[in-house]
């Protein structure tokens, strides 16, 4: 049965979603099993830590903000990486994410692998501490239970210039009522 969660969407936290990990945040669903559940990065959560503080070979390939980006409150002391390539080649260190998305050219990058193997084809390259993650069913109760919208996602996002925006920018795009919700402010009871 589908539960209408795949690998390349977005998850976008409701304005009722007030946990501190998930607040106004943009995820990234980047594995999807019904029976094994869900992983995603949190896309919009910068950190201060310089990327060549924890992993200096591939810091000079980063594309800005050149920080490690918090991706979840799981694992933080692991990194994961995404980057995007052009054409239609999978290179040694790089698995695509979703061959049919807009995000088709996003893939999670081998941080093992030497980065020459990859510096060459890279579009762009984001670095991710921990990451979120559901078990299965899990994710599809918070979304009927309206913690989360999941919207289609665009490669931009996930190397988004100004991550601090993110929120506001990719429910402007949905139009309708999620544009509406773009505009809600960040504390209601100042409104």
């Amino acid at each position: 049965m589908e539960d209408g969660i795949r690998v390349g969407l977005l998850l976008v936290a409701t304005p009722q979603l007030d946990d501190p990990n998930f607040r106004r945040s943009v995820v990234l669903v980047v594995e999807h099993d019904m029976e094994g559940g869900t992983l995603g990065v949190v896309l919009n959560r910068p950190t201060e830590v310089p990327v060549d503080r924890v992993l200096p070979p591939w810091a000079e390939l980063v594309t800005g903000p050149s920080v490690v980006f918090q991706g979840g409150p799981v694992a933080l002391d692991n990194a994961l990486a995404l980057a995007r390539l052009p054409g239609e080649d999978e290179p040694l260190g790089w698995r695509a994410l979703d061959g049919g998305s807009e995000v088709s050219r996003v893939g999670l990058v081998d941080l093992d692998a030497p980065p020459g193997l990859l510096a060459a084809e890279l579009l762009q390259f984001r670095v991710f501490a921990g990451y979120a993650g559901w078990s299965s069913g899990q994710l599809r109760s918070e979304i009927e239970d309206g913690a989360w919208y999941l919207v289609p996602a665009e490669a931009g996002d996930v190397f988004a210039g100004d991550p601090d925006r993110l929120w506001q920018e990719v429910l402007r795009r949905q139009g309708g009522d999620l544009a509406f919700v773009s505009t809600f402010p960040e504390d209601p009871t100042l409104n």
